[in-house]
């Protein structure tokens, strides 16, 4: 039995009641919709189609509920897949549908995930379609901080959740190495080089006070000496430092599990020509005309709440203009999905950036925005002040040097990507069962000791020994609720991938650990009968298969001891 197969006779039995109860032909108006209950006390799986139907055929969902439900149970009966699916079929208010999968039905999806292994889980949600996920591009101004960290966390989960769900993902980092911010980091280099040297050079009022800009100049004086010291140029200090820091980004990356696949360049692209070329282009379309000595974006004619300048009185280009001019560049090398992963100072930014996605003629649907919410540190109760612009921040490196690269990228992700986050560093290092990445983890390394020890016991693998009507005499609550969980985490896979959002992965994780240490906690996973054994190392098998299949979508490891 493969959990996709039933939900897809489910969802056709279904979208057949719509045509033979109400004669609704055109079923794409009433799209079936499957949720997984968080209770199940609700069954296993639910629709709201009754609610959904109660406006169009003027009648009382529960009395819509009902009619489904009767034409379900007598078009199941006959059907290879649901046949003996269900224990029931209930019908609960305001007019939901539950259906509660039999123990066939349970045991055969322990079946599917022995079979499918390291490949249970994958649902083709992308079909195939080209999806760029753009990430952290943080300026290449100082180190890596939390707020890139959440980003870098979220950005490479998300890729590897897509690309398991049926995308093509490129991951992208685009390098703001052009404008005002680095002309401030050169400033700020050149006046602490001149300080070490011996020469004078006025610090900028807005620089860079971080001890790293003295490492830098340090750097610097290493390789040229003092041969600088009388350049009235920025452009030395702003390469050498944007070089160096952008070598501290990709290794702190690295050694947090995240790469790219490209690295595209602010300054090349201005050099290319495209931003003149694209507003060019907008301006044949009349999306784009010039006022007061300006060149104006007419993005209120998709819905900002107003036109917005790409080209200043003084021949300067705006952000804008050069981020029209990627996107562009995006959709010009065939991606079909873009997402662009942004911190929260660039929520205002979102209207007028999906305005420009139209204007060069591209549905908005093709572009996602997702806001990361900042994370907070702090140690127990007290919070750590930060401020990047004054040097005082923690960087992502200190961080994860401090916890584990897997319990910082838990952590950043245990929450919904817009809710802020406050990230505890002395509940993130304890190593017990109050920090959930050691509780999930442990859940991995306490079956995989099972094991070994009952490979050394009996020289049998035993998470492949289990004849069919073993798993059948797992009947306590704790055994079925074990099974229940499995179940749900193929849609936990598709939550994540649908929404966006890692958290559905590690919500459900955690709460797969729960019920294996409560199981484990109530039950012996050796007994004196062999069948209950079998049935229940078998079980507790692809309690571990999902376990590190989850821990893998979110980059994190699956320890087989602790």
């Amino acid at each position: 039995m493969s959990v996709v197969l039933l939900e897809e006779r489910m969802v056709t039995v279904l979208k057949r009641s719509l045509e033979g109860l109400f004669s609704i032909s055109d079923t794409r108006q009433f799209p079936v919709c499957l949720d997984i209950p968080k209770d199940f006390q609700h069954g296993d799986i639910a629709t709201n189609m009754a609610l959904q139907l109660s406006g169009t055929v003027k009648k009382p969902p529960m009395e819509i509920a009902e009619k489904i439900r009767a034409f379900f149970i007598e078009k199941s009966a006959s059907d290879e897949v649901l046949s003996g699916a269900f224990d029931a079929v209930e019908v609960a208010r305001p007019g939901f549908l539950n259906f509660r999968l039999s123990r066939k039905v349970l045991c055969a999806i322990l079946r599917e995930v022995h079979r499918e292994g390291a490949d249970f889980g994958r649902v083709d949600v992308g079909r195939g379609k080209k999806v760029q996920i753009e990430f952290v591009s943080a300026n290449p101004t100082g180190p890596l901080t939390v707020a890139h960290g959440r980003q870098a966390a979220v950005g490479d989960a998300l890729a590897r959740i897509l690309a398991f769900t049926g995308f093509k993902v490129t991951r992208e980092y685009y390098l703001n190495d052009e404008g005002r911010q680095m002309e401030l980091l050169g400033a700020s280099i050149r006046a602490r080089y001149c300080e070490l040297t011996g020469c004078q050079a006025a610090f900028p009022e807005d620089g860079y006070k971080g001890e790293y800009i003295y490492d830098i100049a340090r750097k610097l004086i290493e390789q040229k000496g003092d041969t600088l010291k009388d350049s009235d140029s920025l452009k030395p200090f702003i390469a050498f430092g944007c070089e160096e820091i952008l070598d501290t980004i990709k290794q702190d990356l690295k050694e947090f599990d995240v790469e790219f696949d490209i690295y595209s360049s602010q300054a090349a692209l201005i050099a290319s020509g495209q931003i003149e070329e694209v507003l060019e282009q907008l301006k044949g379309r009349q999306f784009v005309y010039e006022a007061e000595g300006a060149m104006w974006f007419a993005s209120s004619r998709f819905g900002d709440d107003k036109d917005r300048v790409v080209r200043k009185s003084d021949g300067e280009y705006t952000y804008l203009a050069s981020d029209i001019a990627y996107h562009r560049d995006k959709f010009r090398r065939g991606f079909d999905i873009i997402v662009n992963i942004w911190g929260p100072d660039h929520h205002g930014y979102i209207n007028r950036m999906k305005a420009a996605v139209r204007a060069l003629g591209h549905s908005e649907d093709q572009i996602h925005i997702l806001i990361i919410q900042l994370a907070k540190l702090f140690k127990g109760k007290e919070m750590i002040p930060m401020s990047t612009r004054e040097g005082k921040f923690i960087t992502l490196r200190e961080v994860f040097e401090e916890v584990g690269v897997d319990t910082a990228r838990y952590f950043f992700m245990m929450r919904r990507r817009e809710s802020h986050l406050d990230f505890d560093l002395e509940l993130a290092k304890k190593h017990s069962l109050e920090n959930p990445v050691y509780y999930i983890q442990y859940a991995h390394a306490r079956i995989c000791s099972i094991f070994e020890y009952q490979a050394n016991e009996t020289g049998a693998d035993w998470s492949v020994i289990c004849p069919d009507d073993a798993l059948m005499l797992l009947t306590s609550s704790e055994e079925v609720e074990l099974m229940r969980k499995i179940h749900q985490f193929v849609e936990s896979v598709r939550t994540a991938a649908r929404q966006l959002d890692p958290c559905a992965i590690t919500t459900y994780l955690l709460e797969l650990a729960k019920a294996f240490h409560f199981f484990y906690t109530k039950h012996k996973v050796v007994g004196e009968d062999e069948r209950v054994t079998a049935g229940r190392l078998f079980l507790i098998h692809c309690v571990k298969t999902v376990l590190a299949n989850g821990l893998r979508l979110l980059g994190i490891t699956a320890p087989a001891k602790m």
